[in-house]
């Protein structure tokens, strides 16, 4: 599992998820220059030439952290592609993203070889969501370069199988890189997706009550009031099954324990879609890891607390480390 130069200098192995609405260059950049690699989703950027702009702005303010902590060079950004056929969008900002040299791509909801080949002709790297091992197998088959395996409790769009179920599955084939997203919120869940098999934790939710994050006060706050009993999972917003905050449902008269099941057929990312005027900016996505966030804070110092969780989540386990056994010796055990 040797991960590209790219990624091998993280403070923490630790990718920042795309979030609609809330991820934009404010958040990127305290993202990168905490050590972490930072995303926004493309369509963020409304209208289309804004995505240039947040590009250029991305890209001067890394460098000019580069250039006055040399020796704390940032990490990396990305930026996700919604590759529906309902993006009309899609190729205009992959060619945004090429005449930039987006370092890393994350592909969603769809897995096309066109796109990945366009991505490779810089040298971009390019990741897929997969929220099953079927889904995974195809997007490496069109060429993708590493998975984000979206297991049970991730927010936004999400899967249902156990995240030590589908890093499993896929690592029987594949030794690429491998992100795994779903309900981590501490430092020892970063911990625990290492020791499941992958090399990247995929974290979200965190982030979205941090100062940089575009979500509104009143979606901060209840980030920091609500636990996994109050995330509902539905595909009645987009078509795609996804998980929301039970209080900005019932906010918006809606009754979460009674929603209608929406047809596939429904889902729309065009500029006029209905993504941004109804999912994620009135109803709001979220994990079921957000018990962790209990206030808002900045991103850096969101980082920090990570980082020391988990190197105390490693110290604690190296402690209880069991005695090598010599072959031959044996093990008594009291009943």
């Amino acid at each position: 599992m040797t991960l590209p130069a790219l990624l091998r200098n993280l403070t923490l192995p630790v990718v920042a998820a795309p979030m609609f609405i809330s991820s934009g260059p404010e958040l990127v950049i305290a993202q990168c220059t905490a050590g972490i690699v930072g995303s926004f989703p493309a369509l963020n950027a409304r209208p289309a030439p804004v995505l240039g702009e947040w590009l250029r702005r991305i890209t001067a303010a890394l460098a000019e952290h580069n250039a006055a902590h040399p020796k704390l060079p940032t990490a990396p950004y990305a930026v996700n592609q919604i590759v529906h056929r309902s993006n009309d969008r899609l190729h205009a900002d992959v060619q945004t993203c090429i005449d930039h040299q987006v370092p890393i791509i994350i592909t969603s909801l769809g897995a096309r070889a066109d796109i990945n080949a366009a991505i490779h002709s810089y040298g971009g790297l390019v990741f897929h969501d997969v929220i099953n091992n079927e889904f995974a197998r195809k997007a490496i088959d069109k060429g993708a370069d590493g998975l984000i395996a979206v297991a049970a409790g991730a927010g936004g769009h999400a899967g249902t199988v156990s995240p030590f179920a589908l890093v499993q599955e896929i690592r029987t084939w594949f030794d690429g890189p491998l992100l795994l997203s779903g309900a981590i919120g501490h430092g020892r869940s970063i911990l625990a997706a290492q020791a499941a098999g992958a090399d990247l934790a995929y974290i979200g939710s965190a982030f979205l009550a941090t100062q940089e994050a575009d979500a509104s006060p009143a979606y901060k706050d209840m980030i920091a009031a609500s636990t996994s009993a109050d995330i509902v999972y539905t595909n009645f917003f987009t078509g795609v099954h996804g998980n929301y905050l039970r209080g900005s449902i019932s906010a918006a008269g809606l009754d979460p324990d009674n929603l209608p099941i929406s047809e596939p057929s429904a889902m729309n990312f065009g500029s006029g879609g209905n993504i941004n005027a109804k999912a994620w900016r009135d109803i709001w996505g979220a994990g079921q890891g957000i018990a962790t966030i209990n206030t808002t804070l900045p991103t850096a110092q969101l980082v920090a607390r990570l980082h020391r969780e988990y190197d105390a989540a490693m110290d604690g386990l190296l402690s209880q480390r069991r005695p090598t056994l010599a072959v031959g010796d044996e093990i008594s055990c009291n009943r």
